[in-house]
């Protein structure tokens, strides 16, 4: 066992190390930044909160334009963004009964046949905001015939204001889940899960198409199913993998709770008993249903069958 280390004694000296060995280095002075990369830290750090606040500033709808910028974003066909916020803004003011709105009804019949489908969306709900408009009724009718099911919805619902009930079969259907279909034959590569929540135009499933004929780096090409409608993937058809013919199914999306609100809302006013199956699976008590729409869909009901009784 080693023995502990003596302690000076009888006026003995302790040892210290030798002069010649090596002392402990002093620590080096902290490095300073200079004046130009502190610069540039300052501007970066700056850019990375100022961008993306710029980004949802130009994106906002909530933002309040001047009649100019109304007037110039209506015009702005390279940001169909752009003419969104406008009738989104102009939507309010003929909320408000502002008759100085009346000075761009013209370009919201116009719009009617944009070939953005956001903005003929945007247009067919703002136009419901004044029955008196010039034009606007007619302007609806004709977007009944239009290829997009959110458009017809929105133009249905907007016609209900006018008291005209010619959109009903398209009310209805703003109850039932949207059917997605492949749009070409191919493989599906990928998809997304049943219950994921997901926005209009987000993305369900990806296919890999043949397009042999086409000048490619391996004659194929990804095409991008998307949803029509906000809403809740209720199924998924095809699992990654498969090879699916043009047609076909691939998943289905229930509706989200406000184009479900605003369906039943017009069904209560122009509602028919044969609209009675599509209303009643929102009556259930279920966790996807929330109690808003249980008891619209009971009101709904109700004003039906007294319509019927009368």
């Amino acid at each position: 066992m080693a023995s502990p280390p003596s302690s000076p004694e009888n006026g003995d000296q302790p040892e210290f190390a030798p002069e010649d060995s090596p002392e402990k280095p002093a620590p080096s002075p902290h490095h300073k930044m200079s004046p130009r990369n502190r610069a540039l830290f300052f501007v970066t750090a700056w850019l990375i909160v100022l961008l993306p606040f710029l980004f949802w500033w130009n994106t906002w709808f909530g933002r309040q334009l001047p009649d100019k910028q109304i007037s110039e974003y209506l015009q702005d066909e390279k940001h169909p963004r752009h003419i969104q916020h406008a009738l989104i803004q102009l939507g309010e003011r003929m909320g408000r009964h502002d008759s100085r709105a009346a000075r761009w009804y013209p370009d919201m019949i116009r719009l009617a046949l944009h070939p953005v489908e956001e903005v003929r969306n945007t247009d067919a709900w703002v136009m419901g905001q004044d029955t008196s408009g010039p034009g606007f009724h007619e302007a609806l009718l004709k977007m009944l015939q239009d290829q997009s099911p959110m458009v017809r919805g929105n133009a249905a619902l907007s016609l209900v204001r006018f008291g005209d009930p010619s959109g009903r079969p398209h009310i209805v259907a703003l109850l039932q889940p949207a059917r997605i279909v492949a749009p070409s034959a191919g493989r599906v590569t990928d998809t997304d899960k049943v219950g994921t929540a997901i926005h209009q135009g987000g993305l369900i499933a990806k296919l890999q198409v043949d397009r042999s004929a086409v000048a490619s780096q391996n004659g194929q090409q990804t095409t991008e199913v998307r949803s029509p409608i906000s809403g809740r993937i209720r199924t998924i058809s095809v699992a990654a993998g498969t090879t699916v013919v043009a047609g076909s199914e691939i998943a289905s999306v229930d509706p989200g709770d406000e184009q479900v609100w605003e369906a039943l809302r017009a069904l209560y006013l122009v509602g028919q008993p044969d609209d009675l199956s599509a209303i009643r699976p929102y009556q259930r008590e279920l966790p996807e249903i929330s109690g808003r729409l249980r008891q619209q869909a009971l009101l709904t009901e109700k004003a039906i069958r007294d319509r019927a009784a009368h």
